[in-house]
């Protein structure tokens, strides 16, 4: 199976030595993606924002890889606090309307720029 780095315009750049998305076949692995400004680099103020912005991050991913929130089968949520779970989860549930992936949810010590949280994927090409 062949393997792909790809790197998307209008998504944020990465914050270390790592791409966007892997694309193997037809299963689509996207890392972790912090609530970033794609425009200005900076976070948004407040978990919500920041977890809008992570979802609208990795909406300009998948469709640059001919995929869709509909085609998430597995996804990884990484909060810097757990109580920030329930609002996360309202705006998870804006972006996953159809069949929810198998999702994991951790707190983690500190995240990349001190994000309040990341979100990573992976997909399947439609």
């Amino acid at each position: 199976m062949k393997k792909e780095s790809i790197n998307v315009s209008g998504a944020p750049a990465a914050v270390g030595p790592y791409v966007h998305a892997v694309k193997a076949g037809e299963m689509i692995f996207i890392s972790g993606q912090l609530g970033l400004n794609p425009l200005t680099g900076e976070f948004p103020e407040g978990v919500e924002a920041q977890t809008r912005m992570s979802l609208e991050n990795m909406k300009t991913i998948l469709e640059a890889l001919d995929s869709d929130f509909d085609h998430v089968v597995k996804t990884g949520i990484f909060l810097d606090d757990m109580n920030d779970f329930a609002q996360v989860n309202a705006i998870y549930a804006e972006y996953f309307k159809n069949e929810f992936p198998a999702r994991s949810c951790v707190q983690v010590a500190k995240l990349p720029k001190g994000g309040l949280v990341e979100i990573e994927a992976i997909a399947v090409v439609k």
